[in-house]
């Protein structure tokens, strides 16, 4: 049960990352995000990086009160959130964005079509007119383009 708690709530912060990014990001949290997109900060970390911090704490106190109480279902909740974060934090970051410079080259369709897709989201340098808000969900036009090639 505890399994399927954890895959569920992975599965859920799909769902969430796309609300927060489209609405909160790209809304009225844009003075942490702009510089994502417009690349205005010097140096190895942006404001962006704060929401690493703000998606942490909720984790953290569902996964110590969950631990509390001899690890209930909030550890486990918690437990799907951090997950999604490090699966966000080594594809966003060091695959997408190359922060770190390894893993950069592939030849799977799935990953190449997430860049693109992401590629496309980055396009706009404003909050307005923005596509592609989610992580590992990647539209079909993406994945057309390399799953094609990948056949031929």
């Amino acid at each position: 049960m505890n399994l399927l708690i954890v895959l569920a709530v992975f599965i859920a912060m799909e769902g969430a990352t796309w609300l927060i990014h489209k609405y909160v990001m790209h809304g009225f949290l844009w003075v942490l995000h702009r510089d994502h997109h417009d690349h205005s900060t010097e140096g190895p970390f942006e404001k962006n990086d704060y929401f690493f911090v703000i998606f942490a704490i909720p984790a953290i106190i569902l996964m110590y009160f969950g631990a509390e109480q001899e690890f209930n279902y909030l550890f486990y909740i918690g437990l799907g959130v951090t997950l999604y974060g490090m699966a966000y934090f080594f594809i966003h970051d060091i695959f997408i964005h190359q922060r770190l410079k390894i893993f950069s080259r592939t030849e799977n369709p799935y990953f190449l079509a997430l860049r693109r897709a992401h590629k496309q989201h980055h396009k706009y340098l404003t909050k307005e007119n923005g596509e592609c808000f989610g992580f590992l969900y990647v539209p079909m036009k993406y994945f057309n383009m390399y799953f094609k090639k990948a056949k031929n």
